[in-house]
């Protein structure tokens, strides 16, 4: 997938179309739509053609339970146009974005859904379409979300021309609140993809098998989720897991992160100015600015 050429304009407007709607109204599945079901599928592919000769991969897997569900929503009212427009100033020229969404899938009432995962996408309307077509379950009471599920498939289940063709790794944020799973689960890699594998997988392994092919970061929502479960996730992951001061700065940590791995922004003072002329408030960019600084110092 991957086809099509970006708008930013029209990606703008579409989303301050629906800038007073609630995530009720913008995210109307009331289960799994099919065509976000993961079982049996063989690979979300993220290809080049002669309009993106060089594609990037990016996987968005949104934490959906009940404490979490305001960024996939915030993503369609307002920020992810901004994301979209700072990864192309950065010199990712032909981004293709999927959508994950992560529930949880354990022993303990289960969510319904616990994976949903949509194609790799070029365009506004077409990112739009498998952003919203999430099933906003709301659950996470039964325990810890899945988030290894979604390393497992981003790992073993999507096919990157970037990685492929050019060893340019894709980037995979996952957004979440909860401390880490130890293993994926064999039992729930059957149950929900259909892979037969012989052992439970640890977490430290699948973490390392992810980051062969993606730059992966953990977004925490606020600090004090972030003093709760960020110590646990930076053993695994280190100056990857950013503590964010708001679930709204989403777009723009991310957008910040690709920068500066991309060499497209050399200090959070470059990218605090280039968010401010964009009309990001002083407060705003000063808070994208510190949650990235720990990532940006450690490279």
């Amino acid at each position: 997938m991957g086809y099509g050429s970006y708008s930013h304009q029209a990606h703008v407007a579409m989303t301050k179309a629906r800038s007073g709607k609630s995530g009720r109204q913008v995210f109307t599945q009331t289960a799994c739509h099919p065509a976000m079901n993961p079982q049996g599928v063989t690979f979300r592919e993220s290809r080049d053609s002669d309009e993106h000769p060089e594609s990037v991969g990016v996987v968005f897997a949104l934490d959906v339970s009940g404490s979490m569900g305001n960024i996939p929503a915030r993503l369609a009212t307002d920020t992810l146009p901004a994301f979209m427009k700072t990864m192309l100033e950065a010199g990712v020229t032909s981004p293709q974005v999927l959508f994950m969404a992560v529930g949880y899938a354990g022993l303990n009432q289960p969510d319904r859904a616990p994976l949903q995962v949509g194609q790799f996408e070029s365009t506004e309307s077409l990112m739009d379409q498998w952003l919203t077509r999430m099933y906003l379950e709301g659950g996470g009471a039964g325990g810890d979300e899945s988030y290894e599920l979604a390393m497992y498939f981003a790992s073993r289940h999507t096919a990157m021309d970037c990685v492929e063709k050019r060893g340019r790794k894709g980037y995979l944020f996952i957004t979440g609140d909860e401390p880490p799973n130890k293993v994926v689960r064999r039992d729930e890699v059957e149950a929900l993809i259909g892979d037969q594998i012989p052992n439970d997988i640890l977490l430290s392994d699948i973490i390392a098998e992810t980051l062969e092919r993606f730059e992966v970061f953990y977004l925490i929502p606020d600090a004090g989720r972030g003093g709760r479960v960020g110590p646990a996730w930076r053993k695994l992951l280190g100056e990857r897991v950013i503590v964010m001061s708001e679930p709204d700065d989403t777009g723009y940590v991310a957008a910040s992160l690709v920068a500066i791995v991309e060499g497209a922004a050399d200090s959070v003072a470059e990218l605090s100015a280039r968010f401010a002329a964009a009309g990001l408030s002083e407060a705003r960019c000063a808070a994208v600015a510190a949650a990235v600084s720990g990532f940006v110092e450690s490279r």
